[in-house]
């Protein structure tokens, strides 16, 4: 079969609507773990696949899978219910896939893992999998499952799949690299049973050539492309190139994106004191408490209150009038016994209700979560210029000030995840952007599905 591209992946999606799937020739079985609302499904029914049977216990999940796949052309098709009561299945599959909950994988679950029992989980995917004997299998999920914290648990894992007679592989896949402009890493745990002929040859697949950006998946946002200017990094970081850098943020080209936050800095951050009328005295007020919150002489935290004392050795002629001042104007707030902090001291939740503004030109937003973040797509593209400061400042004229951006919607989510146009999403905006947060890269699947697929 021929690879999809990035140009054509969503548009095979599309032409591979419920009601044609009675017509395609069935290459494989397979049963659709922790289905969510289909994402697995639907890139291994374009592959050939038939599913025999799937496993969901959320209402609003199973409510839009049957609409999408089951009330069209497979009404015989059950829902096997909570996976901790499957055992036996009533027929033979060739592919078990699903995504087991991560949450208790995650920074968001306090890394609990198996402490969780939705760490657990993971015995009942190994059960199904010992009482079935499937082929091969695919499960998927957080990044932070092959992190050193849980590097017992994931051997734990591969161990206890291995015993079962499956060859494991281990990756971390990215959607940006299978034509999503999505910056998401998820592990992918692929079992293959030992005694298939090609089981030692399977190989992970390899990024598409073509990178698809923002404004590719948006309908009501267009731009004249433009070629970004080459920046000198010293004058955007000057001596120190943060260590943060990913490879969506290139040291010698301004940012794609502005940050609303206090207590960070950089050519795209946005402070408080940028957006608030604020003379030049208080503005050095402020960026003194940023530099100098995070030394270990003011606390062990990352992100220490500093006295009026500390202040007044830092800031010459310091008076606690302009302090009030800065109270007054919502920017520092006073801890008792401590010193005095920016208010919005957290950065997730940004200021105002903003976090991140993403301009339609870049290559790829963070990663899509259940939970969402305060985040927003601009709604026109900025001009090209070559110094940091006048950048920032057309940033907050022409976009912040006129409100040209607006928040990311469920039909943006469905995109950045792959789905395709005739998927019909939960009505709520809140719990489908919440469902799509939580699926998995239909691309991905594709692509992973395929070269699984060469070897069983």
């Amino acid at each position: 079969m021929k690879t999809a591209t990035a140009s054509n992946q969503i548009e095979l999606f599309n032409i591979l609507k419920p009601l044609n799937l009675t017509f395609i020739q069935t290459k494989f079985t397979f049963v659709d773990l922790f289905s969510g609302i289909g994402g697995f499904r639907i890139p291994l029914e374009q592959l050939g696949g038939k599913c025999l049977g799937y496993s969901e216990i959320d209402k609003a999940a199973i409510k839009v899978y049957e609409n999408n796949f089951i009330r069209y052309y497979n009404q015989d098709e059950k829902n096997l219910g909570d996976i901790r009561q499957i055992s036996k299945l009533p027929f033979d599959v060739d592919i078990v896939v699903g995504g087991v909950p991560c949450q208790s994988w995650s920074v968001a679950g306090n890394l609990q893992g198996f402490k969780d029992p939705r760490g657990q989980l993971w015995f009942d995917a190994i059960r199904v999998v010992q009482e079935n004997q499937p082929k091969a299998f695919i499960f998927e999920n957080v990044r932070t499952l092959i992190s050193n914290a849980h590097k017992s648990s994931l051997n734990l894992l591969i161990k206890e799949f291995e015993k079962l007679g499956y060859i494991i592989k281990v990756s971390l896949l990215n959607s940006y690299d299978f034509g999503l402009p999505q910056n998401r890493e998820r592990i992918f745990l692929v079992g293959i049973k030992n005694d298939l002929e090609k089981c030692q040859d399977f190989q992970f697949p390899q990024p598409i050539t073509k990178k698809v950006k923002l404004i590719d998946i948006l309908d009501d946002i267009k731009y004249l492309s433009t070629t970004k200017p080459k920046i000198k990094p010293e004058i955007l970081f000057g001596d120190k190139i943060p260590y943060s850098r990913n490879r969506f943020q290139k040291k010698d080209e301004f940012n794609d994106f502005f940050v609303f936050c206090d207590t960070r800095a950089g050519h795209t951050t946005i402070h408080s004191w940028d957006i608030i009328k604020t003379s030049q005295r208080e503005k050095e007020i402020c960026y003194t408490l940023l530099r100098n919150r995070r030394k270990k002489k003011y606390g062990e935290k990352d992100g220490n209150p500093l006295s009026f004392p500390a202040l007044s050795e830092l800031i010459p002629e310091l008076k606690a009038k302009e302090i009030d001042n800065l109270i007054k104007k919502n920017i520092v707030r006073y801890v008792p016994n401590m010193g005095y902090e920016f208010v919005n001291s957290k950065n997730s939740a940004g200021i105002n209700g903003v976090y991140r503004v993403f301009l339609p030109s870049c290559d790829a937003i963070p990663t899509l979560t259940a939970s969402g973040m305060n985040d927003f797509i601009a709604t026109i593209n900025l001009d090209l210029c070559e110094n940091p400061e006048t950048y920032k400042q057309m940033f907050i004229q022409e976009i912040y000030r006129k409100k040209c951006y607006r928040s990311i919607s469920a039909r943006d989510a469905k995109r950045l995840q792959g789905f395709p146009d005739w998927f019909k999403p939960h009505e709520s905006e809140s719990t489908a952007k919440h469902q799509f947060g939580n699926s998995v890269s239909l691309p991905v699947i594709y692509h992973l599905a395929e070269s699984l697929l060469r070897v069983c």
